[in-house]
């Protein structure tokens, strides 16, 4: 389809479901015909909510724009709960590719017909997508598998509606301030690296096994096995698992499985994803997950994941901390160190709001706290205050959510903190240890005697510079000698109070964070940082240069 054409499609769309502000600031206002009119007249006609619209007009366009409104839904820090809601009943849906057409392609990618490359191959699809549909198949020594054979020709698609929504979201953050303060075409960005990744199933596949590895020692979680010789960028084969989907209760109940041990094998392995492993199944819902008879949870779709990096997890255990420890302040800052916003943020001013949050819950430790509520509750200041979360802090923050919700599902009894409580203390306590704070004092050491190294050597360059200055320049070297000395002692000094400061709240941290082992962790932080303290004083005691 020409871009004219799709442009016009795309404005058609909004329009007829009353998203006249979304033309005006994306400049599509050219493609929609003047009888429609600019807000479209039959959204007033229609019982339906702003909700209701977004998810039509989302299903109207296709398929890049369905797994657009998906990945919005699993973004709390973008969307509030109705929309996520709304766009989660998205479904992923589509005609069935005929079968001579998957025939051809099976025999293009893996040199052979899907007779003579499997035992067995039903030609009848057991799900029709967007971009991929899935069938039933056996092979020759009588594993049962699902091959996933990619559509024909949705690649070109999708490459289109990519570039036209990269160009929307640029006019947008031009016209629109929330835009830019959300940072739009870097969503843009990040929806196109995702999109095209789900699009490679090698990418699915490396992930798979990459979850396999993770959980090759655990009883309770069971990961498909990837047949790489049947495996390409367009057609992929994996185990099939069989199971009880994990939400049919009644199933579940008529099966013999306990439900309450089903709920916390199912929280600890999203916990295991987010506080151990560092990469995580960025699509956890009922789905996706299968009880086998003995009880294990077997995790399919490995399409979309998170991967968390240590900087990340330290910036994730600082939040943690200060929630445990009910501090607004800390949690504003540890907010906004984790937000990708660009700009300046209000600390103040998100302290202020999140503070009447934090008193809801003063006096729980971090283990009776409900993590749903809170995470809505901070997540509708973070959306107030226009901030933009990093992709997979948000992805995580879903995933919590999401475990709460099955977890209650399952167990009314459940609670999602006491499953967690003790991954993201070990997290906290290895961000304190002594190891990791010898390392961070040795880098703050080495960061401050850069700058204090630097800064004398820029102002001698200077003082040669004025020594050899034209006629407008009348200060000496003389004259810059005794200021040079002055900037040194205080660049030491300020050195040595970042030591001492990071110390201080390193200690406070930990004291926060876990009352059980509190003394004997600030003694080992204490000396951690007495020790660097002493090294950067050595260090800095040498002779200044002449």
């Amino acid at each position: 389809m020409a871009h004219g054409e799709r442009y016009r499609q795309i404005a058609e769309t909004l329009a007829r479901h009353g998203f006249g502000f979304f033309i005006g600031v994306t400049g599509l206002q050219r493609w929609v015909p003047l009888h429609h009119g600019l807000l479209g007249h039959e959204r007033r006609e229609q019982p339906y909510s702003n909700p209701d619209h977004l998810r039509l007009a989302l299903e109207q366009l296709g398929p890049s724009f369905v797994k657009l409104g998906q990945i919005l839904s699993t973004r709390p820090d973008l969307l509030p709960e109705p929309y996520r809601q709304e766009l989660a009943k998205l479904q992923d849906s589509a005609p069935p590719v005929p079968a001579p057409v998957i025939a051809e392609l099976i025999e293009r990618e893996l040199a052979g017909p899907p007779s003579q490359i499997f035992a067995t191959f039903d030609l009848q699809p057991l799900a029709s997508a967007s971009l991929g549909q899935a069938h039933a198949a056996t092979l020759h020594d009588g594993t049962e598998v699902v091959v996933k054979v990619r559509r024909p020709h949705v690649v070109e698609q999708v490459e289109q509606d990519l570039e036209i929504l990269r160009n929307l979201a640029a006019r947008a953050s031009r016209r629109w301030e929330a835009a830019a303060d959300y940072d739009l075409v870097g969503i843009a960005e990040e929806f196109a690296d995702t999109l095209r990744a789900e699009l490679d199933y090698l990418h699915e596949a490396r992930n798979a096994e990459r979850f396999a590895a993770n959980f090759a020692a655990s009883p309770t979680i069971r990961i498909p096995r990837i047949y790489w010789d049947t495996t390409t960028s367009r057609v992929l084969t994996i185990e099939r698992i069989r199971g009880i989907k994990i939400n049919d209760v009644h199933a579940l109940d008529a099966a013999g499985i306990d439900r309450r041990v089903l709920a916390d094998n199912a929280a600890r392995a999203v916990a295991k994803m987010i506080f151990e492993d560092g990469f995580f199944h960025a699509d956890p819902h009922p789905g996706n997950l299968f009880v086998e008879p003995d009880g294990r949870i077997g995790l399919i779709d490995f399409g979309m994941a998170g991967e968390i990096d240590e900087r990340l997890r330290e910036q994730l255990a600082a939040l943690l901390v200060a929630l445990a420890g009910q501090n607004p302040r800390r949690v504003a800052s540890a907010v906004a160190e984790l937000s990708s916003t660009k700009g300046t943020i209000n600390v103040s001013a998100l302290t202020a709001d999140l503070a009447p949050i934090l008193q809801r819950y003063t006096g729980r430790a971090l283990g009776n706290i409900p993590v749903a509520a809170l995470i809505h509750d901070v997540l509708a200041v973070v959306r107030q205050h226009h901030l933009k979360l990093q992709r997979e802090l948000a992805l995580q923050l879903k995933m919590l959510v999401m475990a709460e919700g099955l977890g209650a599902e399952l167990d009314p009894a459940f609670q999602l903190a006491a499953i967690i409580g003790p991954y993201a203390r070990r997290l906290v306590a290895g961000r304190y240890s002594l190891d990791a704070l010898a390392r961070r004092f040795r880098q703050a050491g080495v960061d401050v005697l850069d700058v204090t190294a630097e800064l004398p050597d820029q102002l001698r360059r200077l003082r040669d510079v004025l020594d050899a200055g034209g006629p407008e320049v009348h200060l000496r070297a003389a004259e810059l000698e005794p200021f040079v000395g002055r900037l040194e002692a205080t660049g030491l000094r300020l050195g040595a109070a970042l030591i001492i400061a990071a110390l201080v709240r390193s200690i406070g941290d930990v004291m926060a964070a876990d009352p059980r082992h509190r003394r004997s962790q600030a003694l080992s932080v204490l000396g951690a940082g007495l020790g660097s303290l002493g090294a950067y004083l050595a260090l800095t005691s040498r002779p200044r240069r002449s």
